[in-house]
């Protein structure tokens, strides 16, 4: 009996993701009602093949979604794009899968030379491992808004600046 565990690929979104892009949003309690509704929102925009604001990336473990990122260019910027939703489902914890993703996502901007990434976070304990991830890849707290959320819950914004390729 093989106790290995299946690859972990990243790849783009399929008309097919929706439920398991949900069980994910489920799985962390992370997020309240109404920022599930939002994700999915942004979800369903992306499933539709024809978003220009809302790009997505999958994890996958085997047949399972372990996670996703969404992303898209800033408004009225040259080439700045937002981090709008990094998600892991919790049976994939620690596995790297949130870093992977990042990495896509860089991956990506990268073809497009793009200049920066912004990223929004809250300041409140259950998002203490996606300030941890944030750091551990290089983007640098920007900004604080006290009390932004609700009282004691401030706005984070944390903003990576990419170097470009060289103009040949």
């Amino acid at each position: 009996m093989s106790t290995e565990r299946p690859p972990l690929a990243v790849r783009d979104i399929t008309e097919t993701d929706r439920p398991g892009l949900e069980a994910v949003l489920r799985s962390d309690k992370t997020f309240t009602a109404d920022e599930v509704a939002v994700a999915l929102e942004l979800i369903d925009d992306g499933l539709d093949g024809q978003s220009k604001d809302y790009w997505f990336r999958i994890a996958t473990i085997g047949d399972s979604i372990a996670g996703y990122i969404c992303f898209g260019p800033t408004p009225m910027t040259a080439s700045t794009y937002d981090l709008y939703w990094i998600v892991c489902h919790t049976e994939f914890r620690g596995r790297g899968i949130a870093r992977r993703l990042i990495e896509a996502m860089e991956a990506r901007l990268a073809e497009l030379d793009a200049t920066a990434i912004r990223v929004e976070t809250a300041s409140q304990e259950s998002h203490e491992a996606a300030r941890r991830l944030y750091a551990a890849l290089e983007y640098p707290e920007a900004a604080r808004f006290p009390n932004f959320y609700s009282a004691g819950d401030d706005l984070l914004v944390y903003y990576k600046q990419l170097v470009p390729r060289l103009v040949r």
